[in-house]
């Protein structure tokens, strides 16, 4: 009888990279509607966050509105752009 020796093999999971989504300013989008969107867009956005970001954005042209991963940027990203607001997703770092 012979005994097998089993090796465990240590599987060491990357983290997955995660994506900024960008709101960029336009100028003509009233910011209330701006805060309404982002919180009925981006789970649990709190309206101090999201007048925050609407803020952020309106003074420097970009805002980060939340960093995800890529699906969830793209899913993000789109939501707002059906809303009408300018919004772009690139990696984080």
């Amino acid at each position: 009888m012979s005994t097998e020796t089993l090796e465990k093999k240590i599987v060491q999971r990357k983290p997955m990279p995660l994506y900024k989504v960008l709101l960029h300013n336009d100028n003509h989008t009233p910011m209330d509607y701006v805060i309404e969107v982002l919180m009925k867009t981006i789970p649990k956005m709190q309206p101090t966050k999201a007048r925050s970001v609407m803020l952020e954005a309106h003074n420097s042209g970009v805002a980060v509105v939340i960093v995800c991963a890529l699906e969830h940027a793209e899913f993000y990203s789109e939501s707002l752009g059906r809303h009408g607001l300018n919004s772009t997703y690139e990696p984080d770092g």
